[in-house]
């Protein structure tokens, strides 16, 4: 009975697929199956009963494997010269809560761009009395009550683009920088409760296709993806664009990120930063605002010349 989930989470995870409720919801916390998994072994150990004992153990390994920490990437040579250096930040402020911690953490921080997930009218307000246009003179932004509205803040020129259809908002923006049109889009697809998977899959989909259509060219996808690395459809984003997670370069993978304040296996890493093969991440770091339950992501770029 303990290998039962297991076995058919790790099966999923093998077989590149999210499967269905409930297993979308345990990918998000796959390190945890090695528990159920672990005491599995040992109750097999104690019985001697080989056969339990052997499919335990190679439940242990497959979780293992996937769950093991990832090299960090910061070393690696640079594809062409530093032609600029962008700092990001993503926060999703839940349903504007922690916008006053979010606006002391960008006067404090000043990064380059700034995406706000779950923004509702008093956030956007907020953000627009706060934050000067002397230093944010470029924003492209959805108005919405409750988790729906969404906001992309820029030091830099930014000219509106095409967003992703989606019942949450997630605003897309061109940027120019250093004479280079970097493309952004905001992330925030719905959540994978159970009864609203589909949707979950179909908006992750649409992430997917506009990665697949914005590879060409720099860009960055950042925001609440709702999703990890142990997801088929967040790893199918990455692959389409050719994209790169910035917590995943920088060996920071595992990093949870929701529920804020829980730490290693008891959380997950569902906000991230994507970037182009045009970038290489510098360093990333995660930060703790009150009242809100997700952890923000800011991350320091370096744009290449790849030509």
């Amino acid at each position: 009975m303990l290998l039962v989930v297991p076995t058919a989470v790790a099966a999923c995870r093998v077989a590149d697929t999210d499967g269905v409720t409930p297993v979308p919801q345990l990918l998000a916390f796959l390190p945890w199956l090695l528990a159920p998994a672990g005491a599995a072994l040992l109750l097999t150990l104690l019985t001697r009963r080989r056969l339990l004992a052997g499919w335990a153990v190679a439940v242990l390994a497959v979780i293992g494997w996937f769950v093991r920490p990832y090299d960090t990437g910061l070393t690696e040579k640079p594809p062409g010269p530093v032609v600029a250096r962008l700092s990001v930040l993503t926060s999703n402020v839940e349903f504007g809560r922690a916008t006053g911690a979010l606006v002391e953490t960008v006067r404090r921080e000043r990064p380059d761009l700034v995406f706000v997930q779950e923004c509702d009218h008093a956030c956007a307000e907020a953000l627009e009395s706060d934050l000067p246009r002397a230093d944010y003179p470029h924003r492209e932004a959805v108005a919405g009550g409750g988790s729906s509205g969404s906001a992309i803040l820029s030091r830099h020129p930014l000219r509106p683009a095409p967003g992703v259809d989606s019942a949450l908002a997630m605003p897309g923006g061109v940027v120019d920088v250093a004479g280079r049109r970097i493309a952004l889009q905001l992330a925030h697809p719905l959540p994978p409760v159970p009864g609203a998977v589909h949707d979950w899959r179909r908006e992750l989909g649409l992430l997917r296709e506009y990665a697949a259509g914005a590879k060409d060219g720099p860009g960055i996808v950042a925001g609440d993806f709702n999703a990890g690395q142990d997801h088929a459809a967040f790893r199918g984003i990455l692959g389409a664009g050719r994209l790169s997670d910035s917590a995943t370069v920088a060996g920071a993978a595992r990093t949870p990120t929701w529920p804020a304040g829980s730490a290693g296996p008891l959380g997950t890493q569902i906000d991230h930063v994507l970037v182009s093969e045009d970038f290489s991440v510098r360093e990333v770091r995660f930060l703790d605002l009150p009242d809100t339950d997700h952890r923000s992501l800011l991350v320091e770029l370096e744009l290449h010349d790849v030509r």
